[in-house]
C-alpha cells in the first residue's frame, strides 16, 4: 500500500486553514502536517481546549484530509538558539522582544504546550528545529574549544531533557529536522545529538534530504544509520549550482537569487536521487506519510505544490514481499 502524501502548510500558513485544506485536496494531497502558526495550530490554546484541538482534525476530515504530525519549527529554534539579535524577535510574543531569556522561556513552555497540543489533536509526532548554542561556531575561528562544542550539546540535552518528559507523558515523539543551525545538521552530528539525550525514544528525526544534499552528505545513508530514528518524512528537493565563483555557504545570497551556490527546488527538479530515497524507507521498512515540504524561490507556489503531489505519487512504490526469481522453480 502506498504511503499517504502530505503538505506541510509551513509556506501556506498565511492561506486560512479552511481555504488551504480545500486546495490541498484540490491538489492531490491525502492530508496535511499542520504548522503551529498562522491559524492552522494554536498551541496555547489546543494545549488547553480539546475541542479547539479536536476541529483541527475535523477541518481536515471535511475536505476528506487526515493529520499524521503537527511541527513547531519556530519555537524549537528558540529553545537553543542564543537569541541575541533580532532575528528571532519575530518567532515569540512581542513581550519578549530583545530579550534572550525570556524568548528561552517562552519557547521551552511552548513546546512543552506542543507536545499536549499533539495528544489533544491526536497525532504521536511533533516535528520541529531545536537551535543550537554552537552554530556560530562551525568555523573554528575564533579558536573554538572541544570544550565549548562539548558544553553546547550538554546544554541542547539540559534544556531539552525536561521538553522531552512531557513528550513521554503525552505519548508524543519529538522528531528533529536535522539541518543546518540545528544542534544536529549532519551525520555526525546526529549521532552526537542522540547520544547528548542518552538515546531517549521521545528524541528522534523528521528526515529531510534537502538540506544534507547541498552538504554533500548522502541522505539515503542517513535513514540506513538512523533507521529507528525516522519518525517522519519531508520531501524536498535542492540544487548544487557551483559555478567556481560561489560556494555551499551561499555568499549572504537569499534564496533564488543567481550566483548563489545551491538552492531549494521543487519536487523532481533539483539534484536528490528520491529513487534511492523510497528504496530505502523501504528497506527500513518506514509505512508512514511522505510530506512535501515545498520550497522554490523561483516558482508560483501553487502550481508547485500540485507538481510536487503528483511526482511523489508517482515516485512511491511498496517494498516486495519475495525475491522476482522465486518463480522460476515453481
Amino acid at each position: 500500500m502506498a504511503r499517504p502524501v502530505t503538505l506541510f502548510t509551513g509556506q501556506f500558513a498565511d492561506i486560512p486553514l479552511e481555504q488551504l485544506a480545500k486546495k490541498a485536496k484540490a491538489w492531490g494531497y491525502e492530508g496535511l502536517e499542520l504548522a503551529c502558526w498562522g491559524d492552522h495550530v494554536n498551541v496555547t490554546q489546543a494545549a488547553k481546549d480539546k475541542k479547539y484541538a479536536k476541529t483541527r482534525k475535523e477541518i481536515l476530515a471535511d475536505n476528506g484530509l487526515q493529520c499524521f504530525a503537527i511541527s513547531n519549527h519556530l519555537a524549537g529554534q528558540l529553545v537553543c538558539d542564543p537569541n541575541d539579535d533580532a532575528r528571532s524577535d519575530m518567532f515569540a510574543p512581542a513581550a519578549c522582544k530583545g530579550n534572550a531569556d525570556a524568548k528561552r522561556k517562552w519557547a521551552v513552555e511552548e513546546m512543552k504546550n506542543t507536545a499536549r497540543a499533539a495528544k489533544n489533536i491526536g497525532v504521536k509526532i511533533v516535528n520541529g528545529f531545536t537551535g543550537s548554542g554552537i552554530w556560530h561556531m562551525i568555523y573554528s575561528f575564533p579558536p573554538v574549544s572541544d570544550e565549548m562544542v562539548e558544553n553546547g550539546f550538554k546544554d541542547f540535552a539540559k534544556l531539552w531533557n525536561p521538553i522531552l518528559d512531557v513528550f513521554d507523558e503525552c505519548g508524543v515523539k519529538f522528531a528533529l529536522e536535522v539541518h543546518p543551525t540545528e544542534i544536529a545538521f549532519d551525520i555526525v552530528t546526529a549521532r552526537r545529538a542522540l547520544k547528548a539525550v542518552n538515546d531517549r525514544k521521545a528524541f528522534g528525526f523528521n528526515f529531510d534530504p534537502s538540506h544534507l544534499h547541498w552538504q554533500f552528505v548522502d541522505p539515503a545513508k542517513f535513514i540506513r544509520i538512523f533507521k529507528d530514528r525516522i519518525y517522519h518524512v519531508h520531501m524536498k528537493d535542492a540544487a548544487r549550482t557551483l559555478d567556481g565563483e560561489s560556494g555551499i555557504l551561499s555568499s549572504h545570497l537569499n534564496f533564488g537569487t543567481p550566483g548563489r551556490g545551491w538552492d531549494f527546488r521543487s519536487l523532481g527538479r533539483g539534484g536528490i536521487d528520491f529513487e534511492e530515497i523510497i528504496r530505502t524507507l523501504n528497506h527500513i521498512g518506514y509505512d508512514g506519510p511522505l510530506s512535501v515540504e515545498w520550497e522554490d524561490a523561483c516558482m508560483d507556489r501553487e502550481h508547485g505544490a500540485a507538481e510536487a503531489c503528483t511526482f511523489v505519487k508517482n515516485l512511491d512504490f511498496p517494498k516486495s514481499n519475495r525475491v522476482f526469481d522465486e518463480a522460476f522453480g515453481k
